[in-house]
């Protein structure tokens, strides 16, 4: 073996050893479900992931605006959901490198790439002919594993954060809040979830078809709580183990 193939395989053996990162806590392949090496991986190639990230949030804001053009301004925070989870993994990972860790963004972190990293995929699937009819294949598998990448990383997080309490409740206020009024109870006009197919702008008013609308509410719904009940299970495996 040549002396610049070893140096390659040195510096990749570097980045999956996990020597200069923080101990893994012994959580049950449930909660940390990626081999240790993909963990590490991650966490070593941090300022790479956030790059990729920061991209993919600018990318996903583009991607959004037929709907930011239809929606009322005072709503625009809460029309963009993958972007914003995007934008958390990219701060949570970036302030972890900094020594500035945020236990609340981590959990925005999580939060956001499980929920939208499944639920993205989900109408993808479920609704796959509606949206081949409009979107090129290229883009549309683009998104479905883009997505699924996302929550590869929200299983990272827990390296470096604890999820307290406090902090996953915030999460599930930013979350909860956007179900409620993707699906529920709208703050202007209609609700403001993602468009999927069969939707239309008529008149400046997003219209929404059922079951469609229905199917999308309830998956969005069990991702929220599914995060509220892996984010908790992790700080409690945590705290047992020490």
């Amino acid at each position: 073996m040549s002396s610049g193939s070893a140096s390659v395989l040195d510096r990749v053996a570097a980045l999956v050893d996990g020597a200069d990162l923080p101990d893994p806590d012994p959580l049950p392949g449930w909660l940390a479900p990626l081999p240790r090496a993909v963990e590490n991986l991650g966490l070593s190639l941090a300022w790479v992931v956030v790059v990729t990230n920061l991209v993919g949030t600018a990318f996903g804001f583009w991607y959004y605006r037929f709907q930011f053009a239809a929606e009322p301004l005072a709503i625009w925070p809460l029309v963009p959901d993958s972007p914003v989870a995007t934008l958390f993994i990219a701060l949570s990972l970036a302030l972890w490198k900094l020594g500035r860790s945020s236990e609340t963004v981590n959990a925005l972190a999580f939060f956001g790439c499980w929920k939208l990293g499944l639920w993205t995929p989900f109408v993808l699937v479920a609704f796959a002919d509606g949206f081949l009819a409009t979107t090129p294949l290229p883009m549309y598998a683009f998104l479905l594993g883009s997505h699924l990448m996302m929550v590869v990383e929200a299983f990272i997080i827990h390296r470096y954060s604890d999820f307290p309490v406090y902090a996953v409740a915030v999460a599930v206020a930013w979350y909860g809040l956007n179900d409620l009024v993707d699906y529920f109870v709208p703050l202007v006009e209609t609700p403001h979830h993602t468009l999927l197919p069969g939707q239309r702008i008529v008149d400046g008013t997003i219209t929404h078809l059922s079951p469609t609308h229905e199917l999308a509410a309830a998956f969005a719904v069990v991702l929220t709580l599914t995060a509220t009940f892996l984010t908790l299970s992790t700080r409690v495996k945590k705290l047992e183990a020490r």
